[in-house]
């Protein structure tokens, strides 16, 4: 870009670059850089300001970066001053609709750190009393730019703007975990049949049931937690491919440390810069993870859909909570809309995981050019998980009812009560009493008394939740 004024002309001005002239709008913060971004990628049609947790990782960087090279001498503090003052109006929300460029661009991310660094530039020009433009002044490139690279801006821009978002995800997460937790204490004296592959197994308590999709969701918390912290190790300081070119002796240590401090993210300087620069093996990690989140959420709403499918010719165990009417041609019908949302999403994030994959394969040399893509796939991923858990959370799991009466004559009239049986009675009596209920449709208590095996007090007194869904309890030997 060069460094001659902008020449204004009523509603546009001009700008250069060594590819020659362009008109941009005289509103405008961003420059001509971002201008040939916004007409060469016209891909998604979703901008890098539907991002604000991009938006203001960026600006972070910038601020530690001004403050920084303040610090050690390359910027004056009136060039400081002003970025550091364009900065802090991006953080407060000013100006992300001048973030212009499409999430999905090549060039490894240039255009978007050079539509920061102009609207950063044109803020701080407005800042120092000069009209955008004027980069005589100050340069998006000579001063906003300052000891960095986009190789090393945008992957850090793209870490603690993952690690922002991981953090909503985590709270979704707990308080989708805490309202499973909440339905186990409900439902933990709810005896029902439990089932594998789709056929009657054993009893156990519709708590039980609900407690493991607690339990789940508790342990990809921890999983997701240990895939932010690799997030956390960034390559600021390396310039254009790990050796710092182009930056003061002392910059990666003093701009992470700032970086930390303004942020809030415990960011550390990566070992090996060069490494640093071109590995995106966080990226694929931390997306398997995503979508180990999103398999099990899927899971889990499987059994929800199962669990309630019917009204009468279903499962029927449970009811969700009716959100809409479920057909425009059969009255009454209510589908399990909300666990059906949560499974697209959860396709989604798998498709995500691949692209992912596919993007950090293809890096070459001391470079991935795909990180844009990366992270696109990524933030998408994450939230949308956040909001199908608070989705799934408000408007399905909280309202969700045990259909008690239904469960508990399953209970009584299901033969999979013989197996409780077996360590009191033996295998052989338990079949009997198993193949005669079988036989005559008969409930288990019934066809035991019948056989003279038991009377039906007694049995009924065996099938209590404390035996049926817990290891046996046998007496001391004298």
């Amino acid at each position: 870009m060069s460094s001659h004024p902008a020449t204004v002309a009523g509603t546009s001005r001009m700008e250069h670059d060594f590819l020659g002239e362009k008109e941009i709008p005289a509103a405008a913060y961003w420059g001509v850089h971002t201008a040939r971004a916004v007409e060469n990628f016209a891909i998604s049609g979703q901008t890098l300001g539907h991002l604000p947790d991009l938006v203001s990782a960026l600006a972070y960087v910038k601020l530690a970066c001004a403050q920084a090279n303040l610090q050690l001498g390359v910027l004056s503090p009136e060039h400081a001053g002003a970025i550091t003052r364009a900065c802090h109006d991006l953080l407060r929300g000013e100006l992300h609709e001048h973030f212009v460029v499409d999430v999905i661009q090549g060039g490894a991310g240039t255009s978007t750190n050079m539509n920061a660094n102009e609207v950063i530039a044109n803020r701080a020009l407005e800042h120092l009393g000069f009209a955008k433009g004027a980069y005589e002044h100050l340069h998006p490139n000579d001063h906003v730019n300052a000891s960095q690279s986009t190789n090393d801006v945008y992957p850090t821009a793209l870490r603690l703007a993952a690690w922002f978002g991981i953090g909503r995800l985590l709270d979704a997460m707990a308080e989708l975990r805490g309202a499973f937790e909440a339905k186990a204490e409900e439902f933990r004296h709810v005896l029902k049949i439990g089932r594998t592959q789709l056929q009657d197994a054993v009893p156990m308590t519709l708590g039980q049931e609900f407690s493991t999709y607690a339990v789940m969701l508790g342990e990809d918390e921890q999983r997701l937690r240990e895939a932010r912290a690799l997030i956390e190790e960034i390559n600021l300081g390396a310039t254009a491919i790990g050796t710092g070119i182009n930056a003061p002796h002392g910059y990666a240590a003093l701009v992470v440390g700032l970086l930390a401090e303004a942020s809030g993210v415990p960011v550390s300087t990566a070992p090996n810069l060069v490494e640093a620069t071109q590995d995106t093996g966080a990226f694929v990690q931390l997306s398997g993870v995503l979508k180990r989140v999103a398999c099990k959420l899927s899971k889990t709403c499987n059994d929800l859909r199962l669990l309630s499918s019917g009204p009468q010719a279903g499962f029927g165990d449970i009811k969700l909570p009716p959100r809409q009417a479920g057909s425009s041609i059969m009255p009454g019908k209510v589908n399990p809309v909300i666990p059906e949302v949560v499974n697209q999403v959860a396709f989604e994030v798998i498709g995500n995981d691949v692209t992912i994959t596919m993007a950090s394969e293809a890096g070459q040399l001391q470079l991935n050019a795909f990180e844009p893509i990366m992270a696109w796939s990524l933030f998408k991923s994450v939230n949308h998980l956040t909001q199908a858990c608070r989705t799934l959370q408000v408007h399905c799991v909280q309202g969700i009812q045990a259909n008690r009466e239904l469960l508990e004559r399953r209970v009584a009239e299901s033969v999979t009560l013989v197996t409780a049986l077996n360590p009191i009675i033996g295998y052989e009596k338990a079949a009997l009493i198993a193949k005669t209920a079988l036989a005559t449709g008969g409930t288990i208590a019934d066809t035991a008394q019948a056989l003279g095996i038991m009377t039906r007090q007694e049995m009924q007194a065996l099938l209590v939740p404390e035996r049926l869904t817990q290891p046996v309890r046998l007496a001391a030997s004298d």
